[in-house]
Protein backbone atom coordinates (compact mmCIF):
# COMPACT_ATOMS: atom_id res chain seq x y z
CA UNK A 1 0.00 0.00 0.00
CA UNK A 2 1.17 3.30 -0.98
CA UNK A 3 1.47 5.95 1.98
CA UNK A 4 0.12 9.25 1.43
CA UNK A 5 2.18 12.41 2.78
CA UNK A 6 0.85 15.25 4.68
CA UNK A 7 0.93 17.50 1.32
CA UNK A 8 -0.83 14.67 -0.57
CA UNK A 9 -3.15 14.26 1.83
CA UNK A 10 -4.07 18.01 2.19
CA UNK A 11 -4.71 18.12 -1.55
CA UNK A 12 -7.13 15.05 -1.58
CA UNK A 13 -9.31 17.10 1.38
CA UNK A 14 -9.39 20.48 -0.68
CA UNK A 15 -10.27 18.28 -3.61
CA UNK A 16 -12.91 16.65 -1.71
CA UNK A 17 -14.48 19.92 -0.37
CA UNK A 18 -14.44 21.82 -3.48
CA UNK A 19 -16.09 18.81 -5.12
CA UNK A 20 -18.29 18.73 -2.23
CA UNK A 21 -19.23 22.55 -2.75
CA UNK A 22 -19.81 22.36 -6.68
CA UNK A 23 -21.88 19.31 -6.38
CA UNK A 24 -24.06 20.87 -3.67
CA UNK A 25 -24.33 24.56 -4.30
CA UNK A 26 -22.97 26.15 -1.60
CA UNK A 27 -20.32 28.17 -2.70
CA UNK A 28 -21.12 31.15 -2.88
CA UNK A 29 -19.17 34.04 -3.01
CA UNK A 30 -19.70 35.29 0.98
CA UNK A 31 -21.16 39.21 1.74
CA UNK A 32 -18.51 41.72 2.13
CA UNK A 33 -17.68 42.91 5.89
CA UNK A 34 -18.56 46.42 4.87
CA UNK A 35 -21.91 48.02 6.86
CA UNK A 36 -24.84 47.99 4.77
CA UNK A 37 -26.61 51.17 5.41
CA UNK A 38 -29.88 51.41 6.39
CA UNK A 39 -31.74 54.96 6.35
CA UNK A 40 -33.58 56.00 9.64
CA UNK A 41 -36.92 58.59 8.25
CA UNK A 42 -39.60 59.94 10.69
CA UNK A 43 -42.14 57.73 11.11
CA UNK A 44 -42.81 55.05 13.09
CA UNK A 45 -43.16 51.63 10.68
CA UNK A 46 -40.17 52.97 8.31
CA UNK A 47 -37.80 53.08 11.90
CA UNK A 48 -39.26 49.48 12.95
CA UNK A 49 -38.96 48.04 9.54
CA UNK A 50 -35.42 49.27 9.72
CA UNK A 51 -33.94 47.84 12.31
CA UNK A 52 -36.51 44.56 11.36
CA UNK A 53 -34.73 44.45 8.50
CA UNK A 54 -30.87 45.53 10.06
CA UNK A 55 -31.75 42.73 12.24
CA UNK A 56 -32.32 40.35 10.01
CA UNK A 57 -29.34 41.36 7.99
CA UNK A 58 -27.12 40.84 11.14
CA UNK A 59 -28.49 37.65 11.62
CA UNK A 60 -26.77 36.74 8.60
CA UNK A 61 -23.37 37.51 9.81
CA UNK A 62 -24.16 40.76 7.95
CA UNK A 63 -22.59 44.44 9.71
CA UNK A 64 -25.63 47.22 9.45
CA UNK A 65 -25.08 50.75 10.12
CA UNK A 66 -28.17 53.26 10.30
CA UNK A 67 -28.05 56.55 9.22
CA UNK A 68 -30.78 59.84 9.44
CA UNK A 69 -31.70 60.92 5.85
CA UNK A 70 -34.10 62.83 4.16
CA UNK A 71 -37.15 60.65 2.74
CA UNK A 72 -36.80 62.78 -0.72
CA UNK A 73 -33.07 62.96 -0.77
CA UNK A 74 -32.65 59.47 0.37
CA UNK A 75 -32.46 58.06 -2.81
CA UNK A 76 -29.67 60.14 -4.53
CA UNK A 77 -27.88 59.41 -1.15
CA UNK A 78 -28.48 55.34 -2.60
CA UNK A 79 -27.52 56.30 -6.06
CA UNK A 80 -24.05 57.90 -4.81
CA UNK A 81 -23.45 54.75 -2.85
CA UNK A 82 -23.79 56.48 0.63
CA UNK A 83 -26.96 54.45 1.87
CA UNK A 84 -27.40 50.88 0.57
CA UNK A 85 -31.49 50.37 0.27
CA UNK A 86 -34.76 52.11 1.15
CA UNK A 87 -37.62 49.65 2.14
CA UNK A 88 -40.34 51.96 2.46
CA UNK A 89 -40.40 53.89 -1.22
CA UNK A 90 -44.26 55.42 -1.10
CA UNK A 91 -45.83 55.54 -4.63
CA UNK A 92 -47.57 58.38 -4.21
CA UNK A 93 -44.75 60.74 -2.12
CA UNK A 94 -41.60 59.34 -3.03
CA UNK A 95 -42.93 57.32 -6.19
CA UNK A 96 -41.56 60.53 -8.41
CA UNK A 97 -37.67 60.98 -6.36
CA UNK A 98 -37.40 56.96 -6.91
CA UNK A 99 -37.37 56.55 -10.49
CA UNK A 100 -35.88 59.99 -11.16
CA UNK A 101 -32.75 58.50 -9.84
CA UNK A 102 -32.57 55.37 -10.97
CA UNK A 103 -32.97 57.52 -14.30
CA UNK A 104 -29.66 59.06 -13.93
CA UNK A 105 -28.36 55.16 -12.50
CA UNK A 106 -27.01 53.53 -9.70
CA UNK A 107 -30.56 52.94 -7.96
CA UNK A 108 -32.36 49.63 -8.68
CA UNK A 109 -35.63 48.66 -8.17
CA UNK A 110 -35.19 45.57 -5.81
CA UNK A 111 -39.23 44.40 -5.34
CA UNK A 112 -42.74 45.50 -4.44
CA UNK A 113 -44.63 44.64 -1.33
CA UNK A 114 -47.69 42.98 -1.11
CA UNK A 115 -49.17 45.95 0.99
CA UNK A 116 -50.87 48.73 -1.29
CA UNK A 117 -50.52 52.35 0.40
CA UNK A 118 -52.57 55.23 0.65
CA UNK A 119 -51.52 58.61 1.54
CA UNK A 120 -54.09 61.28 2.26
CA UNK A 121 -56.04 63.57 4.29
CA UNK A 122 -58.70 62.40 6.42
CA UNK A 123 -60.54 62.10 9.72
CA UNK A 124 -60.89 59.59 12.97
CA UNK A 125 -64.06 57.93 12.65
CA UNK A 126 -65.69 59.21 15.22
CA UNK A 127 -65.80 62.42 13.67
CA UNK A 128 -68.41 61.49 11.33
CA UNK A 129 -69.85 59.40 14.03
CA UNK A 130 -70.72 62.72 15.75
CA UNK A 131 -71.52 64.41 12.41
CA UNK A 132 -69.26 67.39 13.10
CA UNK A 133 -68.71 67.35 9.32
CA UNK A 134 -72.22 66.38 7.67
CA UNK A 135 -71.50 64.39 4.18
CA UNK A 136 -67.91 63.15 5.05
CA UNK A 137 -66.01 61.46 3.97
CA UNK A 138 -67.34 63.28 0.27
CA UNK A 139 -64.70 66.39 -0.17
CA UNK A 140 -67.71 69.03 -0.84
CA UNK A 141 -68.64 68.65 2.57
CA UNK A 142 -65.75 70.65 3.47
CA UNK A 143 -67.71 73.45 2.46
CA UNK A 144 -69.66 74.14 5.67
CA UNK A 145 -68.38 72.83 8.95
CA UNK A 146 -65.15 74.65 9.02
CA UNK A 147 -65.81 76.16 12.23
CA UNK A 148 -65.54 73.05 14.19
CA UNK A 149 -61.96 72.26 12.94
CA UNK A 150 -60.59 75.86 13.74
CA UNK A 151 -57.75 75.74 16.33
CA UNK A 152 -55.27 78.52 17.97
CA UNK A 153 -53.10 78.77 15.31
CA UNK A 154 -55.83 78.72 12.32
CA UNK A 155 -56.83 82.17 12.15
CA UNK A 156 -60.58 81.88 12.71
CA UNK A 157 -60.31 78.88 9.78
CA UNK A 158 -60.30 75.13 9.82
CA UNK A 159 -57.07 73.43 10.05
CA UNK A 160 -55.71 70.43 8.04
CA UNK A 161 -52.76 68.97 9.75
CA UNK A 162 -50.30 67.88 6.91
CA UNK A 163 -47.21 66.00 7.77
CA UNK A 164 -43.58 67.81 7.67
CA UNK A 165 -43.63 69.66 4.34
CA UNK A 166 -40.15 67.39 3.13
CA UNK A 167 -42.81 64.87 2.54
CA UNK A 168 -45.04 66.99 -0.17
CA UNK A 169 -43.95 70.36 -0.45
CA UNK A 170 -47.51 72.58 -1.38
CA UNK A 171 -49.49 69.60 -2.49
CA UNK A 172 -51.78 70.44 0.29
CA UNK A 173 -52.11 73.96 0.40
CA UNK A 174 -52.30 73.92 -3.73
CA UNK A 175 -55.06 71.64 -3.40
CA UNK A 176 -57.32 73.74 -0.99
CA UNK A 177 -56.71 76.75 -3.42
CA UNK A 178 -57.88 74.24 -6.49
CA UNK A 179 -61.34 73.11 -4.45
CA UNK A 180 -62.15 77.07 -3.63
CA UNK A 181 -61.31 75.86 0.00
CA UNK A 182 -58.55 78.40 0.97
CA UNK A 183 -61.34 80.59 2.65
CA UNK A 184 -62.03 78.43 5.00
CA UNK A 185 -59.35 76.38 5.48
CA UNK A 186 -55.54 76.76 6.19
CA UNK A 187 -52.80 74.06 5.91
CA UNK A 188 -50.24 73.60 8.96
CA UNK A 189 -47.15 71.24 8.93
CA UNK A 190 -46.42 68.94 11.60
CA UNK A 191 -42.61 68.38 12.54
CA UNK A 192 -43.10 64.73 11.93
CA UNK A 193 -45.50 61.99 12.45
CA UNK A 194 -45.62 61.98 16.30
CA UNK A 195 -47.06 64.94 16.38
CA UNK A 196 -49.91 64.15 14.49
CA UNK A 197 -50.85 61.29 16.57
CA UNK A 198 -50.73 63.67 19.48
CA UNK A 199 -53.32 65.60 17.47
CA UNK A 200 -55.49 62.56 16.98
CA UNK A 201 -55.30 61.97 20.87
CA UNK A 202 -55.82 65.71 21.87
CA UNK A 203 -58.79 66.42 19.50
CA UNK A 204 -60.10 62.65 20.78
CA UNK A 205 -60.26 63.76 24.34
CA UNK A 206 -61.48 67.61 23.87
CA UNK A 207 -64.10 65.94 21.74
CA UNK A 208 -63.14 68.75 18.56
CA UNK A 209 -62.95 67.98 14.74
CA UNK A 210 -60.04 67.64 13.30
CA UNK A 211 -58.25 66.41 9.71
CA UNK A 212 -55.03 65.40 9.41
CA UNK A 213 -52.57 63.68 7.02
CA UNK A 214 -52.21 59.86 7.73
CA UNK A 215 -51.72 56.92 5.78
CA UNK A 216 -52.06 53.24 5.23
CA UNK A 217 -51.42 50.58 6.57
CA UNK A 218 -50.43 52.36 9.39
CA UNK A 219 -51.77 51.63 13.11
CA UNK A 220 -55.11 53.79 12.40
CA UNK A 221 -56.04 51.13 10.69
CA UNK A 222 -57.26 49.37 13.76
CA UNK A 223 -58.13 52.59 15.86
CA UNK A 224 -60.77 53.81 12.97
CA UNK A 225 -59.85 56.21 10.77
CA UNK A 226 -61.83 57.47 6.94
CA UNK A 227 -59.60 59.23 4.30
CA UNK A 228 -61.37 62.28 2.62
CA UNK A 229 -62.57 61.32 -0.69
CA UNK A 230 -61.43 64.07 -3.09
CA UNK A 231 -61.82 64.14 -7.33
CA UNK A 232 -60.22 61.07 -8.54
CA UNK A 233 -56.55 61.46 -9.13
CA UNK A 234 -55.31 60.93 -12.82
CA UNK A 235 -51.86 61.11 -13.89
CA UNK A 236 -50.86 64.54 -14.60
CA UNK A 237 -53.31 66.50 -12.48
CA UNK A 238 -51.26 67.64 -9.63
CA UNK A 239 -50.16 71.17 -10.41
CA UNK A 240 -46.74 70.14 -10.23
CA UNK A 241 -47.35 68.09 -13.52
CA UNK A 242 -49.14 70.69 -15.36
CA UNK A 243 -52.79 70.19 -13.38
CA UNK A 244 -55.06 71.87 -12.25
CA UNK A 245 -54.03 70.36 -8.68
CA UNK A 246 -57.37 69.32 -7.29
CA UNK A 247 -57.07 65.55 -7.45
CA UNK A 248 -57.03 63.56 -4.20
CA UNK A 249 -53.97 61.02 -3.84
CA UNK A 250 -53.47 57.36 -5.43
CA UNK A 251 -53.67 54.30 -4.17
CA UNK A 252 -50.20 52.84 -4.80
CA UNK A 253 -47.60 50.35 -4.04
CA UNK A 254 -44.76 50.40 -1.80
CA UNK A 255 -41.35 49.38 -3.23
CA UNK A 256 -37.78 48.73 -2.34
CA UNK A 257 -34.68 50.55 -3.24
CA UNK A 258 -31.45 49.51 -3.52
CA UNK A 259 -27.56 50.76 -4.60
CA UNK A 260 -26.79 48.61 -8.12
CA UNK A 261 -23.63 47.77 -6.37
CA UNK A 262 -25.67 45.73 -3.36
CA UNK A 263 -26.15 42.53 -5.49
CA UNK A 264 -22.26 42.24 -6.10
CA UNK A 265 -21.36 43.32 -2.32
CA UNK A 266 -23.71 41.34 -0.24
CA UNK A 267 -25.63 38.47 -2.86
CA UNK A 268 -26.69 37.25 0.14
CA UNK A 269 -28.38 40.48 1.83
CA UNK A 270 -29.28 41.22 -1.42
CA UNK A 271 -31.32 38.15 -2.35
CA UNK A 272 -33.00 38.35 1.38
CA UNK A 273 -33.90 41.84 0.71
CA UNK A 274 -35.43 40.93 -2.52
CA UNK A 275 -37.31 38.52 -1.29
CA UNK A 276 -38.48 40.78 1.91
CA UNK A 277 -42.26 41.30 1.55
CA UNK A 278 -44.19 42.75 3.92
CA UNK A 279 -48.15 43.08 4.22
CA UNK A 280 -50.50 45.95 5.31
CA UNK A 281 -51.29 44.23 8.49
CA UNK A 282 -47.66 43.08 9.43
CA UNK A 283 -46.88 47.12 8.79
CA UNK A 284 -49.57 47.98 11.17
CA UNK A 285 -48.85 45.61 13.93
CA UNK A 286 -45.11 47.13 13.01
CA UNK A 287 -46.12 50.75 13.92
CA UNK A 288 -48.41 49.99 16.52
CA UNK A 289 -46.11 48.72 18.76
CA UNK A 290 -44.46 51.99 19.03
CA UNK A 291 -47.49 54.67 18.33
CA UNK A 292 -49.94 52.35 20.54
CA UNK A 293 -48.12 50.31 23.12
CA UNK A 294 -45.11 52.78 22.94
CA UNK A 295 -42.28 51.08 23.15
CA UNK A 296 -38.80 51.80 21.80
CA UNK A 297 -38.44 51.22 17.88
CA UNK A 298 -35.19 49.30 18.26
CA UNK A 299 -37.19 47.19 21.46
CA UNK A 300 -40.40 46.80 18.96
CA UNK A 301 -38.00 45.56 16.32
CA UNK A 302 -36.70 43.06 18.38
CA UNK A 303 -39.52 42.08 19.61
CA UNK A 304 -41.40 41.75 15.79
CA UNK A 305 -38.72 39.35 15.08
CA UNK A 306 -38.79 37.24 17.92
CA UNK A 307 -42.22 37.10 17.06
CA UNK A 308 -41.82 36.20 13.73
CA UNK A 309 -39.38 33.97 13.02
CA UNK A 310 -41.49 31.82 10.52
CA UNK A 311 -42.04 34.98 8.38
CA UNK A 312 -38.32 36.18 8.02
CA UNK A 313 -36.26 33.02 8.42
CA UNK A 314 -37.35 31.91 4.96
CA UNK A 315 -36.22 35.24 3.23
CA UNK A 316 -32.58 34.68 4.60
CA UNK A 317 -32.50 31.01 2.97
Amino acid sequence: MKLQTPKSIRSLVVAGCVSLLSVTGVAKAADSTQPIVIPIHNWSSQIVMAYVIGGMFEKMGNNVEYVPADSQAVYESIRNGDVTISHEVWQSTFGKSFYNAMAKGGVIDAGTHSATTLEEMGVPTWVIEKDLCPGLPNWEALKDCSDNFTTPDSGGKGRWLEGPQSWHGDLMPERLEALGLADKWTVKFAGGADALWTELAAAKKEGRGTVVFNWTPNFTDADGFTFIEFPEYTEGCRKADGGDGRCGSPKGWLKKAANYKFPKTHPAAYTAFTKLDFTTTQIGQMAALVDTDKMDHKDAAAKWLADNEAVWMPWTK
